[in-house]
């Protein structure tokens, strides 16, 4: 498989997996927490499926579609690995949903840069919030979820917070 239908694959199983999250955290009290800007696409989508409700986003280095980019108050900018503790410290716990999206798109190489990674969304997620992300985040607080049908195997990761 060429990297450009891999990439469309990767985007169509993300689609479907903030669609599916959206659906399931519908009337839930809690935070969304978009780990990973980027161009904007994920934030957008989330935005647009989740009207109403504030999208915190952490980013190291913001620089999105313009139409993309999250109120200041909503941008955390900075390293995650720092960013990220310093926001559990005041909503430790509180996070219905998080999507997860700072891959390298080499999976060896993100388990190496990441591997603080899991323990700082284990500490945000609410019990039974949802994780969502495109690559597998082993944490004995995590529990898999299975995956909406047209999702294959492998390709996105869902898990809910024990």
């Amino acid at each position: 498989m060429s990297r450009l239908d891999s990439f469309i694959r990767r985007l169509q199983a993300q689609r479907s997996m903030l669609d599916w999250a959206a659906d399931r955290i519908e009337g839930q009290e809690g935070l969304v927490l978009e780990l990973g800007l980027g161009n904007g696409r994920t934030y957008d989508h989330l935005r647009e499926r989740l009207p109403g409700r504030e999208i915190h986003v952490f980013e190291r280095n913001p620089s999105p579609n313009p139409r993309s980019m999250p109120p200041r108050h909503l941008l955390v900018v900075g390293e995650m690995e720092e960013t990220l503790p310093a926001f559990a410290a005041r909503h430790a716990g509180a996070a219905a949903l998080i999507h997860v999206d700072v891959t390298t798109g080499v999976p060896d190489r993100d388990h190496l840069a990441f591997a603080w990674l899991p323990d700082h969304v284990a500490a945000l997620a609410k019990p039974g919030g949802l994780v969502v992300t495109g690559w597998q985040l082993d944490h004995p607080a995590f529990e898999a979820v299975p995956l909406p049908d047209d999702v294959p195997d492998g390709r996105y990761f869902a898990y809910r917070r024990r």
